[in-house]
């Protein structure tokens, strides 16, 4: 078996291949990874039938003797031993039985969160932009559960109930040939309701699985965005919104227990006890079954309500279990728009970044950017300015394959980026966002994100050159400080300052700065431009803003206008030549 060949931004060696062409390939590869499990499982669970079916027939004996010697207790002694020697048994290999299923679960779990999360960092940012979050993360956590309980309870019991079914057909015969009849009707029966109770199930519990991920995409964004919500008082109408997705989820879950509670197979089994009696009653009157016969053949068909009760809900979550592996392998093979290229160039970039009539667009037949052309010089420092809209921050995520190209080329040092490797190409890039991330770790995990292994040294100088120690100082356990999820203690120009420390540290012969300095007050943003300035020195630099103190010193300057590159040159050149150069800072 080998898995879907899908392209992708970040791989990482699988542990084995597995089968993506459906849910129920997909869990199989890796089930038969563990065959030894699945072997232990089976073993388990035809010796716990098997010895549970020697209770009926000694206690048919033990009536017998009863019977017929009723002074004999050593006849009974030995029927008693054999019981108890035999469940003895059956509860050891029971518990290997489930240790076994529990443990196959387990390891499954974790196999699928390591692909899947895997898969996950390999998506491109047009996949992660529409992906609702919330969605995302009931698929990695309670969906990649329900698949292990799929193998535990699930596929344990109804290997388990499959071969308790057996047994009245293999030894009821024993007595009288015709006394198969009545299991094998039950059995036949069985299956039939069986088929469709699931049939009728399986399309429900897509529908709770998907219902549970709209209620969590819900979750996660009124959460995220919980200063907004309160901001705008908008508590109650969130409250209702999220109410109205629980309500939706609570109806699926009635719904499949409504099916749940038409399972055919409980009035099968009523018949069948009833049946069986009678038969067996009929057999007694000829003289074809003695007392003992009757007791140990109705005690055979009682091992019919194992499988019919547990049925009822192991079935169910086999089903949940396939609805949630098929919503996994939804998102794993959601085909990608990037390739990492991984066999593609690799070296140290010098710097030179060429645009050859680019144009871009987010959906097709709205372009975002239109047959722009420019080139920057390894060294230089480029501003891009323009109104809100005009396609600044798209135009640099093109450099570092952020986003690829509609048309035309994008290269650096005259190299195609979709022919460099593109972990290599954005190495070779630093992109310091105008909204800052930072990570719920240590101020210095979060400046040593892009070179874990720097020292301390190393990241206290990233850290001046970024006029950031001393704010850090200031905490009582400075660099080991634990900020907030996404930096929320920190103000908006400590995050953006620890992003500057993070982006000098890593040293990249590209720097880009989208208006990284627009949460800086004044007297710090002095010291900020003295720091980007030596920064910008040796390596290619380019700045997103629209402070005239960032922009005089820029080597080139381009002016985007709905996309558009209206106009480029110097400061002076613009102010002369450009009138939508002059209006951005008339506004």
């Amino acid at each position: 078996m080998t898995a879907s060949p899908l392209i992708a931004e970040f791989t990482i060696p699988p542990r084995f291949s597995t089968d993506r062409r459906g849910p129920v390939r997909w869990i199989l590869s890796y089930a038969l990874h563990y065959w030894y499990l699945v072997v232990s499982l089976v073993i388990g669970a035809i010796s716990n039938a098997a010895l549970a079916a020697v209770v009926p027939i000694m206690v048919g004996q033990a009536f017998n003797f009863i019977l017929g010697k009723p002074s004999d207790l050593t006849g009974l002694m030995r029927i008693a031993l054999i019981i108890i020697g035999s469940q003895v048994l059956r509860s050891v290999l029971q518990f290997a039985r489930n240790f076994s299923a529990e443990l196959l679960g387990q390891r499954i779990e974790r196999d699928i969160r390591h692909e899947l999360f895997v898969s996950l960092l390999g998506k491109s940012m047009t996949f992660h932009s529409l992906q609702p979050v919330g969605d995302t993360m009931a698929r990695a956590t309670n969906d990649v559960r329900e698949v292990n309980f799929l193998f535990s309870p699930g596929l344990n019991l109804v290997i388990g109930a499959g071969i308790f079914l057996m047994m009245p057909i293999l030894v009821a015969p024993r007595y009288h040939p015709t006394l198969a009849l009545v299991p094998v009707l039950f059995v036949v029966g069985y299956f039939l309701a069986l088929w469709q109770y699931l049939r009728k199930l399986q399309p429900i519990t897509s529908d709770v699985r998907h219902s549970f991920g709209r209620l969590n995409s819900r979750l996660a964004e009124a959460i995220d965005g919980i200063e907004t919500v309160k901001g705008m008082a908008q508590e109650r109408s969130e409250v209702e919104r999220f109410g109205e997705n629980a309500r939706k989820y609570r109806e699926a879950f009635i719904h499949q227990g409504d099916v749940e509670a038409r399972f055919i197979p409980l009035l099968l089994l009523a018949l069948a006890q009833a049946g069986s009696l009678l038969h067996a009653l009929v057999l007694h009157r000829q003289g074809a079954l003695d007392i003992g016969q009757v007791v140990a053949y109705f005690g055979l068909i009682q091992l019919f309500n194992f499988p019919t009760f547990t049925s009822l809900f192991a079935y169910s979550q086999i089903s949940l279990g396939l609805a949630s592996a098929q919503r996994i392998l939804d998102l794993i093979n959601r085909q990608n728009d990037l390739d990492q290229n991984a066999r593609g160039y690799a070296q140290s970039a010098r710097g030179e970044i060429e645009f050859r009539n680019v144009s871009f667009e987010y959906v097709e037949g709205e372009p975002v950017l239109e047959d722009i052309s420019f080139k920057v010089e390894a060294g230089q420092t480029v501003a891009i300015v323009g109104q809100t809209g005009s396609g600044k921050t798209t135009l640099v995520k093109l450099i570092n394959r952020t986003y690829d190209v509609t048309r035309g080329q994008v290269l650096v040092d005259g190299l195609d980026v979709r022919e460099w490797n593109l972990e290599a190409l954005r190495r070779n890039i630093s992109i310091i966002e105008q909204d800052i991330f930072l990570f719920s770790r240590t101020i210095k995990e979060n400046i040593a994100f892009g070179d874990p292994q720097a020292d301390m040294e190393r990241i206290r100088l990233a850290s001046k050159a970024a006029q950031a120690e001393e704010f850090i100082a200031a905490f009582d356990q400075d660099y080991q400080t634990v900020i907030g999820e996404r930096g929320v203690t920190l103000s908006g120009g400590q995050r953006q300052r620890i992003a500057l420390a993070r982006a000098f540290l890593t040293n990249p012969p590209i720097l880009i700065l989208d208006d990284s300095t627009s949460a800086i007050d004044s007297a710090t943003e002095d010291r900020i431009q003295r720091a980007i300035y030596t920064a910008a020195r040796g390596r290619t630099t380019i700045i997103i803003t629209h402070r005239l103190s960032q922009i005089r010193w820029a080597n080139l300057i381009l002016v985007l206008r709905k996309g558009r590159l209206v106009a480029k040159g110097t400061h002076e050149e613009l102010m002369q030549t450009s009138e939508v150069y002059r209006r951005i800072f008339r506004e």
